[in-house]
């Protein structure tokens, strides 16, 4: 399995628009982050987590040529924005791209992207087989096990993944001891950090290397964070051997 990092900023994106702070405006390109979002890619499949509004820049940069499906983690625009770039597959690799989501993130995805579910379709529409993913219930992608899990943003749920002995949550804030048990084994744990001050619904700095500690993950890599983290270089410093910041085009291998 390699898992390259397509984006590992936050909902605004790092540099933020107008803001000039040392991170914004810093030259180290791993301070530079698009929405976050993960390239799979298995022996026989190829998978991304979330599609947002970077997602044709983002396939482009690692020149993706192919896709089988697509996880989704939540609603918010930041993370669903960029499904309607998944029509090149369809149209020049002639494929329909499986789309996976809670019934909750599908009322979403048939609000914000009703022309794909109209009654009268019309050429170059986006293709895709849509599944229903139940938290806690295992499935299959080829000869993959899938294991999603819920997660709490503040009040909203959130749908972590498992595939092998790999984990990605993002926009975690809570995470309740039945999902903990699908995480715990894991070798490698991906876990968002947005920020060092409290935040209502995304874990802190602190939280997340504290969380990390408990899965006793071999490496935690943390992603969708914001400009109010720090510097990439100046933040990794103070951070446990074995848990390290994500950085856009970052690739790992299990």
């Amino acid at each position: 399995m390699k898992v390259t990092f397509l984006g590992t900023g936050t909902s605004q994106g790092v540099p933020v628009i107008s803001c000039n702070c040392e991170v914004c405006q810093s030259d180290d390109k791993r301070n530079n982050r698009l929405r976050t979002s993960i390239l799979v890619e298995l022996a026989d499949k190829t998978i991304v987590v979330d599609s947002g509004p970077d997602f044709r820049y983002q396939l482009l940069r690692e020149k993706v040529k192919d896709l089988d499906a697509v996880l989704f983690t939540h609603e918010h625009k930041d993370h669903i924005a960029g499904l309607d770039d998944i029509r090149p597959f369809n149209y020049l690799l002639q494929k329909v791209i499986d789309v996976y989501a809670t019934d909750r993130v599908q009322t979403a995805l048939k609000r914000e992207f009703y022309y794909i579910f109209a009654d009268t379709k019309y050429f170059g529409l986006p293709q895709i087989n849509l599944h229903t993913v139940h938290n806690g219930e295992a499935f299959q992608i080829g000869e993959h096990t899938i294991i999603p899990f819920e997660v709490m943003h503040h009040l909203l749920p959130i749908t972590g993944y498992r595939i092998g002995d790999f984990t990605y949550v993002t926009d975690a804030k809570t995470i309740p001891d039945h999902s903990f048990e699908k995480i715990k084994g894991s070798k490698i744990l991906v876990i968002n950090a947005l920020q060092k001050e409290p935040h209502i619904s995304h874990f802190t700095l602190d939280e997340a290397v504290a969380f990390a500690e408990k899965v006793g993950a071999e490496t935690t890599y943390l992603t969708h964070i914001s400009h109010n983290l720090g510097l990439h270089e100046e933040v990794e410093k103070g951070l446990p051997a074995n848990i390290r910041l994500a950085y856009d085009g970052l690739k790992i291998e299990l």
